[in-house]
Order: C-alpha cells, then structure tokens, then sequence
C-alpha cells in the first residue's frame, strides 16, 4: 500500500473534534493535529449544577413551537424552565433521548421521539440539531482562538456511540451528522464514528501512574484503608482538578504508560468496562507491543445498566409513597418542575457513598407539594406517614429525606445487573489472564459502583479508575479521530452473506428450496457466507468470491447482502436474517465477445466501524460500490 499518498490525504484536516453524546451529558474536545500530545476539552458551560462538575452540559435540547431549534443543554433547560406553565407546554423540550436508539427494534429515518409535552419530532432532526449545535460550538471556539474563521473542511469529527448499540444506530448517528452538515455522502471520511469503551481503552493506554486511582492497592495508603481510600483519592483528584480548572489543555504523553510493563505480551487483557448514563458497555483488549496497537479479544457486550437505572428506580419509589397516578399527571401538568426534582435527586445521588451514615434529603418543588394536595385533598406529609416506606421521612423544610440504606437500595438492581454482566463476561472461554479493569464512564464516579465492582473482581485482576473518569472516552476519542489504525483487530458483531443459488444436490438440500431453469436444478437462497458473528478482522481486510451468472445472456445482475446475528445460517429465509445491501451491476453495451463463463467478482471490506461491498464484472472491469445499509430495507 502506498503509505506516501495516504499521508496527503491525513494531514488535510487540521484538527480533530470529538463529540461525547452522552445519555445525560455531552460534550466536546479538539486536538490540531500538529500537536497531538495537547488535547484540548471544550470551554466551560454556563449554569452549571451544585454538586455536579459541568465539564459537560446535559444532553437536553428545545424547540420552538414551531418546531425551530431554540438551545441545548444548560441554556434549553434554564429557558424551559423559566416559561410560563400556560406557555411551556407548546414548546418541545426533549432529554434522555439517545437510549431511543438502543430501544428502537427497527430503527428507521422515520422514527419519533416525544417531547416533555407528549408531542412527536423525527429522532432524526434532534440528533442533527443537536450535532449542529456541537459543530457551531466547536468551530467558534476554533475560530476564536485561532483568531481566523475555521472551515469545516479543515475539521475532522469523530462521535462516540456504545459499542452494543446494533448496526442501524451506528449508520444512523452517521445520517444525523451529514444532515448537520459535518460530512456528506461524497466525503464519508471526514467523520468516524467511535466505539465508546474503544475510545476508553486507547486512552487508558496512555495512563500514567499519577493519573489514575488503583482500588486494588490493598497496603494502607497514608494510614487508610483501601475503603477509605475510595473517597480521599477521589478528594485528592478533585482538588488537583480544581487549582487546574484553568487550564482544560491535557497532555497525553507520548508513550505507553508503565502499568503496561506488568502486561505479557500475547497472553494478558484487559477489559474496559464503560459505565455511562443509559448504557453499560465492555470489551475486553490485548495489546500489541511495542507500538501498543489494540487486539479486541471478545466482541463488545452490555446492556440498558447504566445510571438512568437509578434515577428510575427514584421515580418507582415516588409511585409507591404518592400513586402512580399522581406521578404521571405530575409528569404531564408540571414538566418543569419534574426537571427539577430529577436535577435535586441528580446531586444526592452522586453524593451516595457506601460508608455515608448520614441522611440525604431531597428538595421537593413547591409545586410537587401544591399540586399533590390539589390532587389527593390530603399533603406530601401525610402521604409518607401512610405509605410505610419507612426509610423515607418527611422533614419540616419541605425536604423528603432519605436513609443511606434507602438511596443504596436504588443503585442496587443496576449495580447488580453490571456485576452479573461482568461475571458472564469473565466466564468466557476467550476471556482468560485478565490483568486489568478499567471502570470508566461517568456512572464510574459513584463510589458504591466502584465498591461493588472492587469486591467482586478485585481478586481476579486490578480495578482501575483514571483520575477523570468522566472525561475519558472524551480524551480517547480524539487519540482515535488522530489515529484511527490503532486498534488493528475487530470482532464482527454479525454474520454476513450474499443470496446465491447453487446447484441442486439430492439429499443436501431441502426440497422446497429446488427451481427447475432451462433444465438446470437450481437450490435457491443459499445464503453464502462472507464473515462469521464474532470472527476477527483486520482493519481494511477484505473478503472476496467470484459468482457467474445463472444465464450467460444475462444484462444486470443484482446481488443481495443479507446479515444476521446468528453464526450458521444456511439460507437467506431463515428468522432473523435482514437484507442490508444491494449491488446492481448493469452488464450492457459490453462486449459481445464476452466469454461464455462471466466472472463476477465481490468483495466485502470489514474491520472499520463501516462495512463497504463491491462487485466488478472481471472481463470488462466494470464495477459498483454500495456501503452496508441497515436504516433502508
């Protein structure tokens, strides 16, 4: 390969920008690409919360009743906030809204969200005004540094999706980004999209000692006790977070950290395991030195565990103390004050830690307690009395307050759910000689996850938090965007084929599947294997099979590219196959000295994040390119 030309094309973009777009926050970092050891995290958010650090703003947008696009983040929901009820409920406030994706079986363009009022929008037009809104942020900072205005031809985007999400999510990100205008069909290049565990484990490469917390150093550190030590590390960290919140410039040196000294090569993992806001993702790596490229080992699991977990099982404790019936017209009536008890429990919840012995007390909106009485003719107060939830008080400062037990009570079915995850994932056969864990992710901040994980694993391999968790996949996401040949080996994550027909062998296929053509027995939906779910590829390998055409006078031949998430299929009807592809090839106006048996050659590329398929007509060369589509069939 010509590593000359390739180069050309690299340096045309001067800087690459990140975008985290996280379930609950999302943010943005850059690097210029002359001086990639400097990564840059985006400007400081207005209106931040007490208690929460806002490196990042909420993943929260609003629009105008005319369905415009209004604000982002802090600013869309201080403003929804400040409407009048009468008002509020004609604008169209949306949060939380990427686990749409994960839970939408058939993902399509077409496909809704619904606002905070109950109206629908195209998920397709949030998530590109959202990324719009990230491109606008990010070329003004870009421009306000650099003093000129900064092109977006000169900008390479990359955005993190969970590695779990199913194909159609990825591609559909993908959409939602040309529609911003961050790339286009013409010029795919210019966006990656990234695995966010991915993103993770090529920072945490990079980890230097200093920069990360080991939960397994067992000796005392100063005179405390691991447990303790969960907690001051964490006070260490932040203080030296807080003298540095001047400066948002982190340096990546250069090299690979020493914890990865202790690695043998060929034999040692490591899994990252991502704990963010809706997701929990893990993928298990090997690294290969001494350049430290990636090997992904195991293909990429999880499941809906992530923090939002919590905040539901707040809301189920509401419904139990006060009726689900008043929570759902709650929810409807007083949208805005919804937010904001959601945002009082938010800070509580990431100051439950599991040696706390005193209560947590949450600030019920005045018109929670207004409207609760309106609702019911009795108050909040007497509706705790009855409720026999007796971990939860009422105090006289109009506050709920809650036992540390209570509040571990409502992590515990999501903690449990990562540990179970983790402990299937540690069972694996493939999944031997794991020497490190590495907690990221923003749910990674919460000491009782940290302690939960720690005990479980903690004798299997080393538990490992980097000092600014939150910002990880941020940071890796942008080493990537600067060298997206670092992770060399992939797992496929389904099973892909073309639909051919063979020949009809008595007794090897099924009868129904026989067609009679010009005399010729035919076995029709053969499902012809290109790559098998789980099987490792290499970055850029190609898969290819030669077809001829049933009929030598045949002029367009359509071949079918069907996936599946089973490993043996045989026949493109089996249950679960989808098409996601299809190549015409238009054989007319050739030659008429054609030779009798055409050579149709196809080849599918694998290992990037994107999947691309060509078939070429050998004789006279003619080809067609298609990139796997699973939004449109």
């Amino acid at each position: 390969k010509d590593s000359d030309a390739d180069d050309a094309v690299e340096q045309l973009f001067l800087v690459v920008v990140a975008i985290d777009f996280g379930t609950t926050s999302s943010g943005y970092a850059y690097s210029f690409t002359k001086e990639p050891e400097c990564i840059h995290v985006m400007r400081r958010w207005e209106g931040g919360d007490p208690g929460v650090s806002n490196q990042k703003t909420p993943t929260t947008i609003l629009l105008t009743p005319e369905r415009k696009f209004h604000s982002f983040g802090y600013a869309a929901r201080d403003f929804y906030h400040d409407l009048d009820p009468t008002e509020s409920k004609h604008w169209l406030y949306f949060e939380k809204f990427k686990m749409k994706l994960h839970t939408t079986g058939n993902l399509t363009m077409e496909t809704d969200l619904t606002a905070a009022n109950g109206k629908k929008v195209k998920a397709l037009e949030i998530f590109a005004y959202a990324l719009q809104f990230f491109k606008e942020q990010a070329l003004k900072e870009l421009s306000d540094q650099g003093g000129s205005d900064f092109e977006n031809t000169e900008v390479r985007w990359v955005i993190t999706v969970p590695a779990i999400w199913k194909q159609p999510a990825k591609q559909f990100m993908r959409q939602a980004a040309y529609k911003a205008g961050m790339a286009s069909p013409e010029n795919p290049e210019q966006l990656i999209i990234a695995l966010e565990p991915e993103a993770a484990s090529i920072y945490c490469r990079k980890l230097r000692l200093h920069q990360m917390i080991d939960l397994s150093s067992r000796a005392p550190v100063n005179g405390y006790s691991p447990s303790d030590t969960i907690g001051t590390g964490f006070t260490q960290a932040k203080e030296h977070v807080r003298r540095n919140r001047q400066s948002r410039t982190f340096l990546v040196e250069n090299v690979i950290g020493e914890i990865w000294s202790e690695l043998e090569e060929g034999s040692d993992r490591y899994i990252v395991v991502d704990s963010g806001g809706g997701t929990v993702d893990m993928t298990v790596h090997q690294i290969r030195l001494p350049e430290g490229h990636l090997k992904e080992l195991y293909k990429a699991t999880g499941g809906p565990y992530g923090s939002l977990g919590v905040d539901y099982e707040f809301e189920k404790l509401l419904c139990k103390i006060f009726g689900e019936d008043f929570i759902e017209q709650f929810k409807i009536k007083r949208p805005a004050a919804w937010v904001d008890l959601m945002i009082a429990f938010e800070s509580r919840k990431r100051a439950a830690s599991p040696d706390r012995t005193n209560p947590l007390n949450i600030t019920l909106p005045f018109s929670f307690i207004d409207y609760y009485k309106k609702f019911r003719g009795h108050s909040v107060e007497h509706a705790l009395r009855k409720s026999n939830v007796d971990f939860v008080k009422w105090s006289s400062q109009g506050m709920l307050r809650m036992s540390p037990d209570a509040m571990n009570a409502l992590f515990k079915p999501t903690i449990d759910q990562i540990v179970q995850h983790l402990s299937d994932v540690f069972d694996k056969p493939e999944v031997t000689n794991v020497k490190f864990l590495f907690l990221v992710g923003g749910f990674a901040e919460s000491p009782l996850l940290q302690q939960a994980v720690q005990s479980a694993f903690g004798s299997r391999c080393r538990v490992i938090i980097p000092q600014d968790v939150g910002l990880t996949i941020l940071k890796g996401a942008v080493l990537f965007g600067l060298d997206p040949a670092v992770i060399k080996v992939r797992r496929s994550p389904l099973t892909y084929g073309v639909g051919v027909l063979n020949r009809f062998v008595e007794g090897k296929h099924p009868p129904e599947k026989l067609l009679v053509k010009d005399g010729t027995r035919w076995c029709t939906d053969v499902f012809d294997k290109f790559i098998s779910a789980d099987q490792s590829v290499a970055l850029g390998e190609t898969v290819t099979r030669s077809y001829t055409p049933a009929k030598p006078s045949q002029l367009v031949i359509v071949i079918n590219i069907y996936s599946s998430e089973q490993d043996n299929v045989s026949f493109i009807t089996e249950s679960g196959v989808k098409k996601c592809g299809t190549l015409r090839l238009d054989l007319t106006g050739t030659d008429a000295s054609v030779p009798n048996r055409r050579e149709i050659k196809t080849l599918m590329q694998f290992g990037d994040t994107e999947i691309k398929a060509m078939a070429i007509d050998v004789a006279t060369s003619k080809s067609v390119k298609v990139g796997i589509d699973f939004l449109n069939y």
